[in-house]
């Protein structure tokens, strides 16, 4: 059982990586990537919805009738994403307005509704919160590495916070729509390289 709960945490820090392993949740993972905050902070509340989701489906995966099932997804989705949201506009409001309607639209995410049919509606709720925990913990990583990426090159910036000298000429390409897709195109490249190896 141990070494189960160990494999479904650490299989979505690699192996399932979503953003370069499965290809999904790019439109979160391109828009909101300019700057490490907002990565970290959208992976976070993604990972809070997917851990939250996961279980609770889990625990209902025998209650749910089989026709319905999605529907039931979205709505049990959708009421952890107004509780990150509510959460979100009463302590991180500034991150909240960065952010803006990617939040709500954590509802679609397609790494979300995936992981409660693909895993949280057919295993125990302990295997399911690690899943939701490894997959969420990936995604916010690769938002915040990507994130990191662009601020450097298109800001100088780390966190906000000077990285060169006064005479560094920030690469605005990098915090712009198409720099997005660059900067992911080379580490999908980067990954799959490291994956191969």
């Amino acid at each position: 059982m141990a070494k189960t709960v160990v494999q479904e945490f650490t299989k979505g820090l690699w192996a399932e990586i979503p953003p370069f392993r499965l290809v999904l949740g790019l439109c979160p993972t391109l828009a909101v990537t300019k700057g490490v905050e907002n990565g970290i902070g959208m992976g976070v509340a993604t990972t809070f919805v997917l851990i939250c989701s996961n279980v609770l489906i889990s625990l209902l995966r025998n209650v749910i009738p089989k026709k319905v099932r999605i529907a039931c997804f979205i709505a049990v989705i959708a009421t952890f994403v107004t509780v990150v949201e509510l959460l979100m506009q009463a302590f991180a409001y500034p991150l909240f307005l960065s952010l803006g309607i990617f939040i709500p639209l954590i509802v679609v995410n397609c790494i979300v509704l995936g992981r409660a049919e693909a895993f949280a509606a057919k295993n125990k709720v302990i295997p399911s919160l690690a899943d939701g925990l490894g997959i969420g913990l990936g995604f916010t990583l690769s938002l915040g590495a990507l994130g990191a990426i662009r601020e450097i090159l298109g800001s100088g910036t780390f966190y906000g916070m000077p990285v060169f000298g006064e005479s560094f000429q920030p690469f605005g390409f990098m915090v712009q729509a198409p720099g997005a897709f660059v900067c992911l195109g080379l580490m999908l490249c980067i990954m799959n390289i490291l994956g191969k190896k």
